[in-house]
């Protein structure tokens, strides 16, 4: 079997692949499109960041099996594309975390020095020091936004130098600010007034798109340092360029681009321009940031080791193939019911979850569940806004998130012959606990909806609604639904058992979209509280 590599790695690790009988060729330095040509006769596909697995390479490969994604983010491989033409999909989320995180610090030392303006200089024969006086960090503060992983080494670094450190994450709880000496920031803006320094260790999503604009930018103290070595498009590349052109921004340290140039070709070759190679003060290098001797055999080695087991036949775990013990189809209406019942809570509240309980009861409850656990937990991280989430990196994310998980095992069971019971605890200090099973045939059906008893099948699309317990709340709805050609598949509603306040939840799922505007609508009508869209898709 052979397998393309078109980014290099570890020699050592080529070579080891190459002893297990693989025939491995590596096709460094050339242009996507060489690529996709080449692709054929291959069973297997190393790559890193520049690489596209697109629809046009997987289409083109004959015999392709497995992509392995020698790295973390997996914004260059077309998950669903590779499950589409049944290729494993691969990465290695956890081998260049500190890589990352300690090239994010050495920018922060860069721009703050004045150190590649004074490389220069004196390579230019000016040895002026007195052009280049620099800042110290000691007593500065820092903005970090995202504290996962990599946010938390950064963390964990910058005070160690000295820095006051805040952050940014409304998906972590507040008792990892509180074990990393981090003052948490509840809103964005309330960390753009105070900082320094900001740097960014979010996904790229499409609510942390362009997510430091000019708007942002001019929210800060003049003389604001930016650092991005994330992920490209968190930080508006023009405004930036704008930014530092007007002094509001003093300087930034860029490791990657909205879109990235080919990291391949020689300087004679390369046309990549972007406006930021022109903009005063700013820092760039070329995606560096797994770029360590650590890092590289870190990768390389995982990497390998994913495709050649895979290549062999042994279940790996894979973006696109979770590990299950059993029978797979009775036991996917189980995780399709919790992945949705996961999506609820950040769909529903605002609070971060800081620990979630999970209990299985019945039938299920003598079997290994942890597959299920996770598609919980898939769910959760999706309705955060984290698309990449798979079942090879979930439990990673969620420890760097600071959420804590358990799980309980009930034989019996008074209602239902399985039941999965879960409860979310966040920082108000709220318990809240939803209940579903699952009927024939693969039916997924909420019987509890935070307190209220519910008998819900769970549609891709519902409305949740909490409304007063009086005759014509739920006439009002169905007469605005109808209003606008929404047609309702189906009502459910429930009680919440002792409610001295008359109180109501009501499902409405529906066939067709419901955008803001509507949402306003219902949210008006005498009698209802609240409302929220449910989306399982």
């Amino acid at each position: 079997m052979k397998i393309l590599i078109t980014e290099s790695i570890a020699e050592e690790f080529v070579i080891d692949l190459r002893d297990q009988g693989f025939e491995v060729e590596e096709y460094l330095g050339h242009t996507q499109e060489e690529i996709e040509e080449h692709i054929k006769g291959c069973d297997a596909l190393i790559v890193r960041s520049a690489t596209k697995v697109n629809e046009t390479l997987l289409s083109n490969a004959d015999c392709l099996k497995v992509v392995g994604r020698a790295g973390t983010g997996i914004d260059n491989i077309n998950v669903d594309a590779c499950t589409e033409h049944g290729v494993i999909a691969l990465n290695t989320p956890t081998a260049n975390n500190m890589a990352a995180g300690e090239l994010a610090v050495a920018h922060a030392f860069a721009i703050f020095r004045n150190l590649c303006d004074a490389n220069e200089g004196v390579h230019n024969g000016d040895f002026r020091r007195g052009n280049w006086i620099g800042v110290e960090l000691e007593g500065k503060t820092a903005g970090v936004i995202g504290l996962g992983r990599i946010g938390s080494i950064v963390s964990r670094k910058l005070k160690g130098i000295g820095m006051n450190v805040v952050a940014y994450d409304p998906y972590v709880p507040s008792e990892k600010f509180e074990k990393l000496g981090v003052t948490r920031c509840e809103t964005l803006d309330d960390l753009l007034k105070v900082v320094d320094l900001i740097t960014l260790h979010t996904p790229k999503t499409k609510e942390t798109y362009n997510m430091i604009a000019k708007e942002q930018m001019y929210k800060c103290k003049r003389g604001v340092r930016i650092v991005n070595a994330a992920r490209g498009g968190l930080v508006n590349e023009q405004d930036l360029a704008d930014a530092l052109a007007e002094g509001q921004v003093a300087a930034a340290a860029i490791d990657v681009f909205d879109v990235e140039p080919s990291y391949n070709k020689k300087p004679g070759d390369q046309e990549f321009d972007n406006v930021l190679l022109h903009a005063p003060h700013c820092y760039i290098t070329p995606h560096l940031g797994a770029s360590t001797v650590e890092a590289t055999y870190n990768v390389g080695s995982q990497v390998a080791d994913l495709v050649a087991r895979a290549l062999k036949g042994e279940m790996v775990a894979a973006l696109n193939m979770p590990q299950i013990d059993g029978d797979i189809d009775a036991i996917r209406p189980y995780c399709n019911l919790a992945e949705k019942m996961g999506k609820m809570y950040y769909q529903t509240e605002k609070s971060p979850v800081k620990k979630i309980d999970i209990d299985y009861a019945g039938g299920i409850a003598g079997q290994n569940m942890e597959i299920v656990t996770m598609s919980l937990l898939v769910g959760l991280l999706k309705a955060m806004g984290i698309d990449s989430v798979s079942y090879v990196n979930v439990k990673e994310c969620v420890e760097g998130y600071g959420i804590k998980v358990s799980e309980t095992y009930t034989q019996e069971v008074k209602k239902y012959n399985n039941l999965i019971t879960v409860t979310f605890h966040n920082d108000e200090g709220k318990d809240l606990t939803l209940a579903g099973t699952v009927f024939e045939p693969d039916t997924e059906v909420l019987v509890s909806f935070y307190g209220y008893e519910m008998n819900c099948i769970l549609s891709d699309t519902v409305l949740a609604l909490k409304n007063d317990d009086v005759p014509g709340v739920i006439g009002k709805i169905a007469t605005t639904l109808g209003k606008y050609n929404i047609n309702i598949s189906s009502l459910h509603w429930g009680r919440k058992v002792g409610d001295s306040e008359a109180k109501a939840q009501a499902f409405v799922s529906v066939e067709q979209p419901v955008n803001d505007k509507i949402i306003k609508e219902i949210a008006s009508c005498d009698g209802v509280r609240r409302v929220s869209i449910l989306d399982f898709t």
